[in-house]
């Protein structure tokens, strides 16, 4: 058996707020996090649109039934979820997601190089957005881990030489059940490979995207 690969023309949606016009002070691109939708996820940063802020939401490539079919079969429960990528063909997986990105960054900011960026990454969107960050950093000022962590295959070295003259911040909630001892001590190592110490907020909540501390970012 041979495994060969193809290129072909893929639509995929994006969804934003906001409109960039003269009025707008920032862009703001989120990526969701494992089983999440962007077309739910994105209505979380409502509240940056009175502060003339652009969010927008690309959506993760694969996406994926909730529950299995039996499940569904026994609760009519069809929700589906997306993702940016899984351990099966995850470089391509990789490769592909950047390319969209890119698009979708360059389709929104085609005529509005000037305006700051920030890119915000949440859960498993965290090290989709560290690795659009370092292979793209003429595409923003500041860069937002939000309950996640960096990838721990990334160039470090690369990474270092760049976040270094970015701004980022790391974000979790304290009651976030996904965030214990061995994840922050993990997220420790990892900042300690790149060589950086990036501040870190926390709040009173959990795995989630908390409008209080989102404001803090204005």
């Amino acid at each position: 058996m041979h495994e060969l690969d193809l290129e072909f023309t893929f639509r995929a949606r994006y969804y934003r707020l906001g409109e960039i016009n003269s009025e707008t002070q920032q862009v703001w691109f989120v990526l969701h996090g494992y089983g999440q939708l962007a077309k739910y996820f994105l209505p979380k940063f409502e509240g940056l649109q009175k502060h003339n802020i652009c969010v927008v939401a690309p959506e993760g490539l694969s996406r994926f039934y909730m529950e299995d079919v039996t499940k569904r079969a026994a609760t009519g429960n069809n929700r589906v979820g997306a993702t940016w990528m899984t351990a099966e063909n995850r470089l391509m997986d990789i490769t592909n997601y950047l390319h969209y990105l890119q698009k979708v960054y360059h389709t929104v900011m085609s005529k509005s190089t000037s305006i700051p960026v920030t890119l915000l990454g949440f859960s498993q969107g965290s090290a989709t957005a560290s690795r659009w960050a370092i292979s793209h950093p003429e595409n923003y000022q500041r860069l937002i881990l939000w309950a996640g962590i960096f990838p721990p295959d990334m160039d470090f070295e690369k990474g270092h030489e760049i976040l270094s003259h970015k701004e980022v911040t790391l974000v979790y909630g304290e009651k976030d059940p996904f965030i214990n001892e061995s994840r922050l001590k993990e997220l420790t190592d990892l900042t300690g490979k790149l060589g950086i110490q990036p501040p870190v907020v926390t709040f009173d909540g959990g795995h989630e995207i908390h409008e209080p501390t989102l404001q803090r970012f204005l």
